[in-house]
């Protein structure tokens, strides 16, 4: 990011958070609004949900709402033309029926405008059912990730901020400070592009699997010691998800952690946003990101002191979400989706032999185009090793020598005088084939950061995240590079 992520980094240690004084009043009556708007928490009978769903159709599944199987999400709509969106969890998640319903009442009664609200459960035989109100608009992780025509804005992505941590202090306030599995996922944007947090996550006491997802690297650290999700737990994700704010990927806390404290903050945000937030608000986002990250629980902020420093940061509110969002005001966008390329193809089924026989057939011919930018001094006896390094690693590449492979192409990296994303792409292949996929994805977001627009990072991402069990974000990855090019393809 040049100059301004230089002057970014030397900020970095003189920032300090502003408090401000926060006034409830404007979120306290909308929640009044939505407690007038919304019925009343109600008990549905099987038949009517079945009836809403279609009969629970496939076509009706939306796993935009982050719940994976087999506890599955249908939109519906209600006899009165209301929108609904209901979870319906594996049969064995809530045996006791009443711990169900004493549940699902408590988060049924929290009214809130930041929060996809709890209207209804239904309870028949082995059937445990929550209806809430139903997003039109996808998620965050939609937005964020795998965005289509537009990245998220800067001014958007401190509003989410804001409101999460709106929401949580309002959870927290009624005494539901513990959410589940907080996540990019768990974010859903209603029919005027505001962000808000699924109820679902609100749900205690069940067994419908760990309260975080299988994958460690954004676990807190204290889940990992004990089992018990806390407040502090709730806060520390919180932390991961601006994480995923700042740089439009979701990046491993501990290797961000280590990128902000190396300064390395090119690497860290997100390219989309170069030129669009000032060097103050992009420090303070880092350095909330940092609090909640801490390893001690009891270092963290709070979700009212995350409010009040998010309030202070706020731009443009007086514009609306969906214009901020480029979102049709009321409705859903939708693409049709294409046709998966050769390579798109293996990664989706993680043939690793595949991806081999076609990264070695393409070569190096994506390369080119990327700026070398070498003085004279540079021509010198490491420029020569680190050369040598480099076709020592494509010789281990081609023979399937993917330990050798890792080592030459990280000393050709380590070198620092030239840049390849192919090297990139090839040292990911072969951290996958070394069963490395949390290094694979993280070369994959390397190749990503060098060249914005290669299909082939975006696909390579989609191996490693496959191998790392998020496949939501798998699938969302891959229709990214699919995108990409046939974007290369019309212009050709």
């Amino acid at each position: 990011m040049g100059a301004r992520c230089s002057r970014f980094s030397l900020c970095w240690w003189h920032s300090h958070l502003k408090p401000t004084d926060l006034d409830n009043s404007d979120l306290e009556n909308g929640a009044k609004n939505e407690r007038d708007s919304l019925p009343s928490f109600s008990e549905y009978s099987l038949d009517q949900l079945r009836i809403a769903t279609m009969g629970f159709s496939v076509e009706n599944i939306v796993s935009e709402h982050g719940e994976k199987a087999p506890n599955v999400v249908y939109k519906g709509t209600l006899e009165n033309h209301r929108k609904i969106a209901v979870k319906r969890f594996n049969k064995s998640a809530w045996p006791d029926s009443r711990q169900f319903l004493e549940e699902a009442r408590s988060v049924g009664q929290l009214r809130n405008e930041r929060l996809a609200n709890l209207i209804g459960c239904c309870f028949e035989g082995d059937e445990r059912l929550l209806v809430a109100e139903f997003m039109p608009n996808d998620t965050l992780a939609k937005h964020l990730f795998h965005w289509e025509t537009q990245p998220m804005k800067w001014t958007m992505r401190l509003r989410v901020a804001l409101y999460l941590a709106q929401a949580l202090e309002y959870c927290s306030n009624k005494g539901r400070a513990i959410y589940h599995d907080l996540n990019a996922y768990r974010v859903l944007f209603d029919q005027d592009g505001n962000p808000r947090l699924s109820c679902f996550g609100l749900m205690k006491n069940s067994r419908d699997g760990k309260s975080y997802s299988t994958n460690l690297a954004f676990t807190p650290p204290e889940y990992l010691r004990t089992g018990r999700v806390t407040p502090e737990s709730v806060v520390y994700s919180f932390g991961t998800l601006l994480l995923d704010l700042l740089s439009g990927k979701h990046i491993p806390p501990s290797h961000a952690l280590d990128l902000i404290r190396g300064k390395n903050f090119a690497t860290l945000m997100d390219s989309c946003l170069e030129g669009h937030f000032s060097n103050d608000d992009g420090t303070e986002l880092v350095r909330l990101s940092s609090r909640c990250l801490q390893y001690e629980a009891r270092e963290r902020p709070n979700a009212k002191s995350l409010v009040i420093a998010l309030t202070s940061l706020q731009k443009e509110t007086e514009v609306p979400s969906y214009v901020l969002m480029g979102i049709p005001h009321g409705t859903a966008s939708s693409m049709p989706s294409l046709p998966l390329t050769p390579l798109g193809e293996a990664c989706s089924r993680m043939d690793l032999t595949a991806i081999h026989e076609i990264l070695e057939k393409v070569g190096y011919k994506d390369d080119e185009g990327i700026a070398n930018e070498l003085s004279f001094q540079m021509w010198t006896n490491q420029m020569q090793d680190t050369l040598n390094s480099k076709k020592q690693g494509d010789s281990a590449f081609r023979a399937k020598d993917f330990g050798t492979a890792i080592d030459c192409y990280t000393q050709f990296i380590d070198g620092g005088t030239m840049v390849s994303p192919t090297v990139f792409a090839r040292r990911c292949l072969s951290y996958l084939m070394s069963d490395m996929p949390q290094e694979a994805l993280g070369d994959a977001m390397q190749a990503q950061v060098v060249s914005p627009e290669w299909p082939t990072a975006f696909y390579l991402q989609a191996a490693a995240l496959f191998s790392l069990g998020m496949n939501d974000d798998a699938q969302e990855t891959l229709k990214d590079g699919t995108s990409l090019d046939a974007k290369k393809n019309s212009r050709n």
